[in-house]
């Protein structure tokens, strides 16, 4: 499985890099607004400069809610940079977008998936990726896992080449439960890949392993 970070921070980017286990950045402009990036100049440099960090793909949002707007948004973004992923609202001109960049070849990402059958719509339209927002279905009780799986079966019924982007990841379990369930991809905040690290077992254990070191050693 991927590991895409969500954000546009540009250090928790360059640490998640230096970790060795991140492919890529996924961003949106309510990310983009909380980093203070605001203004389409600013906001295109940014995705420059994401780009420059990692070696993955950079999902980047157009902005337009139109065909036609989609459309010259998203040819500007893919034209930034060979690692831009052009971002896609899941809607009526979304999924036309999609089709019109994927006829192209330009490599699309349709955002804001709550159900099999629009993942379906998506995949039909070429999508490299789809991104169910499992976090947000969990906030309003409904199980976003079941939503990934069920995206899975049906992407492998078919051989849809679309790879499923697990968005709105919030935590670490979130990231091993996609990971059984066989999503491409996640996407979450930094806290929720260095959570991996984490457990009490390890920390006793080199507590201890320092302890004999220094008795040893004295």
């Amino acid at each position: 499985m991927k590991f895409f970070i969500d954000t546009a921070n540009l250090e928790q980017i360059k640490e998640a890099q230096e970790l060795g286990v991140l492919d890529g950045v996924t961003t949106n402009p309510s990310l983009m607004a909380k980093e203070g990036i605001t203004g389409k100049n600013n906001i295109l440099k940014h995705y420059v400069d994401i780009c420059n960090i990692v070696d993955g793909d950079v999902s980047a949002e157009v902005n337009a809610m139109d065909l036609e707007g989609m459309i010259k948004e998203g040819e500007e973004l893919a034209e930034l940079h060979e690692q831009i992923v052009v971002k896609l609202p899941m809607t009526k001109e979304g999924i036309k977008a999609c089709k019109y960049f994927s006829d192209r070849g330009i490599r699309t990402n349709v955002t804001l998936v709550f159900s099999a059958g629009q993942a379906i719509l998506a995949a039909k339209a070429g999508a490299t990726y789809v991104s169910p927002f499992l976090g947000r279905l969990d906030d309003v009780s409904t199980d976003g896992l079941n939503l990934i799986d069920e995206i899975r079966q049906i992407y492998d019924n078919y051989a849809f080449e679309t790879q499923i982007l697990a968005a709105s990841v919030r935590h670490t379990m979130h990231v091993v439960n996609c990971a059984k369930i066989g999503a491409d991809v996640m996407t979450g905040p930094l806290s929720s890949i260095l959570g991996l690290l984490k457990h009490p077992l390890t920390d006793i254990g080199i507590a201890q392993f320092i302890a004999d070191y220094e008795k040893g050693n004295k």
